[in-house]
């Protein structure tokens, strides 16, 4: 074992309780909290991190399950991906769950968590393009006491975790909608995202949301592409699109997140990828109005 591998062994902290997990991060201010760790490692590995010690989270039940609260889900932030993606959690909120078994082998599902796709925030989490077209909150429990924000707030940097914080639980609220997750890898099977799409259609607030992640550092809501087709369904009938129009909302959503630059010609890396996620828009509409 390695002089730094000794080092932080003997700095890990194994809380059983939230409020336990929250008091050992006040009382070691430079400790970083791990619960799958499979980001955290990578970083380490890499050279990129030296954390000076370890708030495991593996030890606190009640952040690894779930429950309902006001019509929404408030989901542990220590669910794991492989948890997620099983018919029962499919079932809950479809696209989170296909977003889950789409995480990576499965090594990675059955460790990676809910919480760390968020935290560690990297522009490829599966999660992520998810939780902003449902507009999920992340609840944060602190030394002072909880608050809960946006998580696009949190993933955009508008509202930073703050010292000793630590994210626990998110709500999402429990909709009778159709909902969708699509993404593109650079292979074949489960990997990184090239281009990755959530998309819902919500009746109740004759809402279409649509998320993009992958091509920017944070997931991107085409926000005047989600009202023009929001405008062109029949709420009151078939709620159906024609082929045309599906096609024209994905050029739509690909233009908005991947921008002309005047006088400048694209490059075709990114005409290429423009192509990617105005399919991915186009088959995620198509899906959910079916």
């Amino acid at each position: 074992m390695s002089t730094y591998a000794q080092q932080t062994a003997e700095n890990v902290t194994l809380p059983t309780s939230l409020d336990e997990a929250v008091a050992a991060l006040a009382a070691m201010p430079s400790a970083v909290p791990v619960a799958g760790g499979t980001d955290l490692m990578a970083s380490v590995n890499a050279g990129l991190l030296r954390p000076a010690a370890l708030v495991g989270l593996g030890r606190i039940a009640e952040i690894r399950g779930w429950q309902y609260a006001d019509g929404a889900a408030l989901l542990g932030a220590g669910l794991t991906h492989a948890r997620m993606g099983r018919p029962d959690f499919a079932a809950l909120i479809p696209a989170l769950a296909a977003a889950a078994r789409s995480a990576g082998p499965p090594q990675i599902r059955n460790a990676g968590t809910l919480g760390g796709n968020i935290v560690s925030a990297a522009p490829t989490g599966d999660a992520l393009p998810v939780l902003a077209a449902l507009e999920a909150s992340v609840i944060l429990a602190g030394p002072e006491a909880d608050r809960e924000i946006p998580v696009s707030h949190l993933l955009t940097g508008m509202d930073p975790l703050r010292p000793g914080e630590l994210l626990a639980f998110v709500r999402i609220p429990l909709l009778h909608a159709p909902q969708t997750f699509l993404k593109a890898t650079g292979r074949t099977g489960p990997g990184r995202a090239v281009a990755s799409v959530a998309l819902v259609v919500d009746p109740a607030r004759r809402q279409v949301r649509c998320a993009v992640g992958a091509v920017a550092q944070v997931p991107l809501r085409p926000l005047e592409a989600e009202q023009w087709v929001a405008g062109l369904i029949d709420w009151d009938g078939e709620r159906n699109l024609a082929p045309e129009a599906c096609t024209a909302f994905g050029e739509y959503v690909a233009a908005a997140c991947i921008p002309d630059q005047p006088g400048v010609e694209l490059p075709p890396a990114a005409v290429q990828l423009r192509r990617t996620v105005a399919a991915l828009s186009r088959r995620a509409l198509g899906r959910a109005l079916a």
